[in-house]
């Protein structure tokens, strides 16, 4: 580790716009002055309430089909509904197994039923869902704080120059130079996003062995899902006093804490 040295900066125009999560606000305040912190609980209570919309339709569903589905065969109906009846139990325990991992760290299925793959898909559904009752911003906050809590649990050491730090063009200055300061002195790169989704881009080209990324939540949950499947990342959201897409601040101690578990 350095001290006083300042990381590399590298700027990369990519395919999507940064921000376009954010085309319907209004220029209007920020609730609580941009801050949607959260406990991870939001996340599992909607997360949960979710699951249940959607298997209650899915069950409206076999129930609107049931009548031609006798009509290939009597046994279809009562089939569907016992297949129903054990995809939602599965469900559940599997729901219970995530709630295990995120609140003890004591991670029990595999990565690609929890952090790198099917945790990712129910934040992305439950993002949706809180989205139709303007919670989705806290629902994402809490979310992330559940997907580091995981995803920390399979946390390996690596060497300094496999780690990578992802951040957003809209920091203030004064927290970008905090970055700086702070990647300098762990020896770690800092890309910077010009356009939007950079991830799957310098991933492809730097091959790192795990990411520190930075965005707001909205930001944060379209990453994850398109890159925590690849490649181990940790996750930190922001702050937006000025709103979206300026002058963001993020809590550079969480930061320092997310790259020390992955170099120490």
């Amino acid at each position: 580790m350095r001290d006083g040295t300042k990381a590399q900066l590298i700027h990369i125009d990519v395919d999507r716009r940064l921000g376009h999560e954010w085309d319907e606000w209004d220029g209007k305040p920020l609730p609580n002055g941009g801050s949607y912190d959260t406990p991870e609980s939001t996340f599992y209570r909607w997360s949960a309430l979710a699951l249940a919309t959607g298997f209650v339709l899915v069950a409206a569903l076999v129930l609107l089909l049931a009548p031609r589905l006798a009509m290939l065969h009597p046994n279809l109906p009562v089939l569907s509904w016992r297949a129903l009846v054990a995809l939602f139990a599965l469900t559940v325990v599997w729901w219970i197994g995530l709630v295990i991992a995120g609140t003890t760290g004591r991670v029990i299925w595999p990565p690609l039923l929890s952090e790198r793959g099917g945790f990712l898909w129910l934040m992305r559904w439950t993002s949706l869902f809180a989205r139709r009752f303007g919670r989705r911003d806290w629902v994402e906050n809490a979310a992330v704080k559940v997907y580091n809590a995981i995803a920390l649990a399979r946390v390996r050491q690596i060497r300094q120059g496999e780690l990578l730090l992802l951040v957003p063009r809209c920091l203030s200055r004064e927290t970008l130079d905090g970055v700086l300061h702070l990647a300098g002195r762990y020896d770690v790169p800092v890309f910077v996003a010009t356009r939007g989704q950079l991830a799957r881009r310098v991933i492809r080209e730097r091959r790192p062995r795990a990411v520190v990324a930075v965005a707001c939540e909205r930001d944060m949950v379209t990453g994850l899902h398109d890159v925590a499947g690849k490649v181990p990342v940790l996750g930190l959201t922001m702050t937006l006093p000025a709103g979206p897409c300026k002058d963001a601040g993020l809590d550079l101690g969480q930061l320092e804490r997310y790259v020390q578990a992955f170099v120490g």
